[in-house]
């Protein structure tokens, strides 16, 4: 399944992007849960365009600079709903390198995993806190309504804000781990 197409289509349901701002997305909200690159992006969108699920149109920028808009078809529109409702079966397993080099830990010295396992502590802590800055500045998007914890369905932001709370909480979850187990190396 080509998931990064439903991505694309995903974001083009809200808005016409070029190219560019739809690999600037995957370095924003979708980055905490989805990765594309520029070299899978570009060829995506060509094979979307040529499926009839999305069209473009060429914008001018300066004097000689051409950029392609894109905008969602009907057919794309139609397709991303489908694939919204199909079930989600879980994934058979995420992919952690960190975490296959504690499996062979033993490969190690004492030392080797004590640095390996304060830098892993330190950039996940760090990716908290950015997850959290970012949490600070959206909660106000929401006005009025979060001071009672509500948030509405058709808020446009309750999609970033469940991804955000999300990563937040896997963050956590790490940081909580590797502090639990960082006494091994010492």
């Amino acid at each position: 399944m080509r998931v990064l197409k439903y991505a694309i289509l995903g974001l083009l349901y809200r808005q016409e992007y070029s190219g560019y701002d739809i690999t600037s997305q995957f370095k924003k909200e979708i980055g905490q849960f989805w990765s594309a690159k520029h070299s899978q992006i570009y060829p995506e969108l060509r094979k979307l365009v040529d499926e009839g699920l999305l069209h473009f149109r060429t914008q001018i920028q300066g004097e000689k600079l051409e950029k392609k808009m894109y905008t969602i078809t009907e057919a794309g529109r139609k397709e991303l709903l489908e694939w919204a409702l199909s079930p989600e079966p879980l994934p058979e397993t995420e992919k952690d390198a960190f975490m296959l080099k504690m499996y062979f830990i033993h490969t190690l010295s004492q030392e080797e995993a004590r640095i390996l396992f304060e830098n892993q502590l330190q950039q996940r802590q760090e990716k908290l806190v950015h997850l959290k800055q970012e949490y600070e500045q959206l909660i106000p998007l929401f006005g009025e309504e979060n001071t009672s914890g509500a948030m509405h369905f058709d808020h446009p932001h309750l999609g970033h804000y469940l991804v955000l709370t999300k990563a937040i909480a896997r963050e956590q979850s790490y940081v909580e781990w590797l502090k639990r187990h960082v006494h091994l190396f010492l």
